[in-house]
């Protein structure tokens, strides 16, 4: 089924000579934007603006992998506006003071945006708007980052879904929208109108050096549309169909690597969501029909968070749970520092620390592993966990890593809230040979399989691999755990 698109406050006034603003933020691309294809409707004369915010840059948990992909990203979406007709625009400072000075400067008609759920996020809309309707212009704004907007998917009784799977069920059941259509010959700004930007703030594009933000390892998937689009074909082509079996193995290539385009928006929701319906369309077999919808479920797992943290913003500052509000973590910093260092004493872990330090992204299988270990294991508050996964990943998302994080500290949305991951069982399982292991701890490359998966690493091939005994043992952590969850009933 299909809906019919809808893009809220759509002001029919504005002449196809009127000056339009699209303002980006994570929606950088020019194909499949709701937004930016309801603003070229309005008008041909249409430019880009991106702002470079301080109280997003300056935050204490930004990655400079992530600041980097934004860069190139920015780039990439430059050369989109160009190649188009237009120009895209930058700003620096803070949005409710440069966005309307900046359209003011231009005379421009309208202002376009599209919504995003993070509470920083709607404090900022609100107060751009609000600066932008005092001076006399309009304000378009609509949903584009998911298939289903907060609000459309609730429970019988109306209320925001905080269980999974009936979410999934109702989520699916529910008609998409289609791709938007791409913007073209666009008229950009004239030699006063450019000479006018620059008056009211407009600035080149700075390097993520200069912005102090040193990254020079590369990304899984290059940034920009076109990058992220040919990351979906190879998916789709390689390991779509058999991704129920591979997703959860770290050292295949079995998943999409499209989480940092979908956070920066790279490519829009619909392109992919109808690329898993051609894929269930050619499919030949229930495996690969079933493989599908297991990655399509996964796009369900990213909105469900997304709908949870706009319903639920206090999900950003602390715990869903109230049995964990007050609870009794150890924090021991030497433990946070050996976790951090990927120094634990158990191979798997320690891999997947590796890994994020090393190039900023980890599997989600490990991610999951990772986190039950310091929740459960250390015990060691989630937010830690949370915090410096976001300092690290250049896919870091604030809802669907809060969501993971509270997931597997089991103080977020779950019916099954105890749920404890023990490294050995998981690498054996999903790692058997070692191969990823092996990857990230070179030191160990030598040891025998069942020594790497087990952790069971005799004391002299540890002291001559300079690796770490365990620094905790984990029955006895679990059930001091056991213990205090019990007593925060």
């Amino acid at each position: 089924m299909r809906r019919k698109p809808i893009f809220p406050d759509f002001p029919t006034s504005t002449s196809m000579s009127d000056l339009i603003l699209f303002w980006h933020r994570c929606d950088l691309r020019i194909s499949d934007n709701r937004g930016l294809a309801a603003a070229r409707q309005r008008s041909s004369k249409l430019v880009g603006v991106f702002c470079l915010d301080p109280n997003i840059l300056q935050r204490d948990d930004i990655a400079p992998a992530r600041v980097a992909y934004l860069i190139g990203c920015l780039v990439a979406l430059q050369q989109r506006y160009q190649q188009a007709g237009s120009q895209l625009l930058f700003l620096r400072g803070e949005p409710e003071k440069a966005i309307p000075k900046l359209a003011a400067a231009l005379k421009a008609k309208a202002v376009f945006w599209t919504w995003d759920v993070e509470p920083y996020s709607q404090k900022r809309d609100r107060a751009v708007r609000a600066a932008l309707e005092f001076a006399g212009l309009e304000v378009c704004n609509g949903w584009d980052k998911l298939l289903h907007a907060p609000g459309e998917i609730l429970t019988q009784a109306g209320k925001p879904y905080t269980v999974y799977t009936p979410f999934w069920k109702n989520w699916n059941r529910q008609a998409k929208l289609e791709p938007a259509s791409t913007p073209s010959d666009l008229e950009g700004l004239t030699a006063d109108e450019q000479l006018a930007t620059k008056t009211a703030g407009a600035i080149a594009l700075p390097t993520a050096k200069d912005l102090g933000y040193g990254w020079d390892r590369g990304f899984l998937v290059e940034p920009g549309e076109d990058a992220a689009k040919d990351k979906l074909a190879e998916f789709c082509d390689r390991a779509l169909s058999n991704y129920q079996e591979q997703r959860n193995f770290p050292a295949i290539e079995g998943t999409s690597y499209l989480s940092g385009p979908l956070k920066f928006g790279t490519i829009g929701i619909r392109t992919v969501w109808q690329a898993t319906e051609a894929a269930l369309a050619d499919s030949r077999s229930e495996e690969t029909r079933n493989s599908i919808i297991t990655w399509q479920k996964e796009l369900a797992w990213r909105e469900f968070y997304q709908h949870a943290l706009y319903a639920f913003p206090d999900l950003a500052d602390g715990p869903y749970r109230d049995r964990f509000k007050n609870f009794p973590w150890d924090n021991n910093e030497d433990y946070f520092q050996a976790w951090c260092d990927g120094k634990t004493g158990y191979p798997i872990v320690d891999a997947a620390i590796r890994q994020l330090n090393e190039t900023g992204w980890m599997h989600n299988r490990c991610r999951m592993i990772v986190a039950s270990f310091l929740t459960k294991d250390l015990m060691i508050n989630w937010q830690w966990g949370e915090k410096y996964f976001m300092q690290h990943l250049w896919d870091g998302d604030l809802a669907s890593n809060n969501g993971g994080w509270q997931w597997s500290a089991s103080s977020g949305m779950d019916p099954k809230p105890l749920r404890f991951f023990n490294p050995a069982r998981q690498a054996q399982k999903f790692d058997p040979e070692g191969e990823y292991i092996r990857q990230w701890l070179p030191e160990l490359s030598s040891l025998e399989p069942e020594y790497l998966v087990t952790g069971k690493i005799p004391p002299l091939e540890r002291q001559q691999c300079s690796y770490p005994q365990p620094i905790v043992d984990r029955i006895k952590q679990q059930r001091i755990f056991k213990e205090r969850y019990k007593q925060q009933s």
